[in-house]
């Protein structure tokens, strides 16, 4: 299965999976709002043997399969707090 990813121009570290590019009809309209512009990053192959980086392949299929979308958000990085 191909998906087209997106990344936000309004938060660092969230990307938008979705089945087909340039196709958001799924994408509620409040997180459109939220996400911003999206803006192209690449197509994936979530069949091949690639992995992803931050998110887990079954996980993003099945999400995009359910309700159209996966939304990947960034991890929390508190190490500016540790001393």
């Amino acid at each position: 299965m191909l998906c087209a990813i997106y990344k936000s121009n309004r938060k660092i570290g969230t990307y938008l999976y979705v089945a087909k590019r340039d196709q958001f009809e799924a994408i509620p309209d409040v997180l459109r709002e939220a996400f911003g512009p999206p803006i192209f990053v690449m197509m994936f192959n979530l069949a091949g043997q690639k992995a992803l980086v931050n998110a887990d392949k079954d996980t993003v299929r099945k999400k995009i399969e359910t309700q159209g979308f996966y939304l990947q958000m960034p991890k929390e990085d508190d190490w500016l707090f540790k001393l």
